[in-house]
């Protein structure tokens, strides 16, 4: 299948979740079914990933997902992440709901234990870019990292079916840098939702001022001498810290995952995708199906 036609959507199917769970669960909407199953996140979810259908008119879509918190980055740095609570009672069951309704839409689901969902995301794009364009739906800029010719970036804004789309040019006009160098960011300043510092003291400002000039982390030690005292101190001091947040920043596209174009062909079986809701008992879902 070399037909360049095709338009292949990602999904980052926990950002999705995450997203519709608390835009209900703030008012302690919970939707609990008739079998005491709250099903409030996999509803919203099924919404947003409809309207994404509908607004980029894919003809394949995929679904990736986080399995479980234990992941070769936590194995390098204990504390990555750590600064999370757990999920809400009412959450976690929706976690193997909202894959049984993926499954029913005769969409895959794609995740494997290790990794986070980005790195699945980042090596199916990667495999399908070559031939096809990729658009990757999330909540997460980190993803801008993989941006390229055919690889775009959708990210989820408030409501339903907003959202804000990058490409290489838009990220430049934005921040100046390129896709690549935004791991290099990320390891500068550090990310405190996923709990890692970067460089104590550098900020995004200095972090873009520096890489805009020297091109990358590399480029930025190799001129250490050239930084002003205090942007020299800062980073002699975080030295150890820069190298693991540039590793825990960059997503890996090499994972043991795949998944066969024909398998992800957008083409619901109305039948079974409405005997799913019937038995969710969702409530205004049908139309979205056609």
């Amino acid at each position: 299948m070399n037909d360049k036609k095709n338009s292949i959507l990602l999904v980052d199917g926990m950002a999705l979740l995450f997203r519709a769970f608390y835009a209900t669960a703030i008012n302690n909407y919970f939707m609990i079914n008739s079998k005491g199953i709250p099903t409030n996140g996999v509803h919203g979810f099924v919404k947003h990933l409809f309207s994404a259908i509908d607004h980029f008119n894919p003809t394949h879509v995929i679904c990736c997902w986080d399995m479980g918190s234990k992941t070769f980055r936590t194995e390098q740095f204990p504390e990555y992440k750590a600064n999370r609570s757990e999920p809400p009672v009412e959450l976690i069951p929706q976690f193997d709901l909202v894959k049984e309704v993926v499954e029913s839409l005769d969409i895959p689901n794609v995740g494997l234990h290790g990794y986070e969902a980005d790195d699945c995301i980042g090596t199916l794009a990667k495999q399908y870019a070559t031939d096809h364009s990729v658009i990757i739906v999330t909540g997460d800029k980190d993803i801008l990292q993989l941006l390229e010719e055919n690889i775009s970036v959708a990210i989820v804004r408030n409501g339903f079916g907003n959202y804000d789309v990058y490409g290489p040019e838009r990220l430049f006009e934005e921040k100046g840098i390129t896709p690549r160098q935004m791991i290099d960011l990320k390891a500068l300043m550090g990310d405190p939702s996923d709990n890692y510092p970067g460089v104590k003291g550098i900020g995004e400002k200095t972090a873009l001022k520096l890489l805009i000039e020297y091109g990358s982390v590399e480029g930025i030690l190799e001129n250490l001498p050239n930084l002003t005292k205090s942007q020299r101190g800062k980073i002699e001091d975080g030295l150890e810290m820069l190298q693991l947040s540039h590793q825990l920043a960059r997503i890996h596209c090499e994972v043991p995952v795949d998944c066969a174009l024909e398998t992800a062909e957008f083409k619901v079986n109305k039948e079974r995708a409405l005997t799913t809701f019937k038995e969710l008992e969702f409530k205004g879902l049908d139309r979205l199906i056609g």
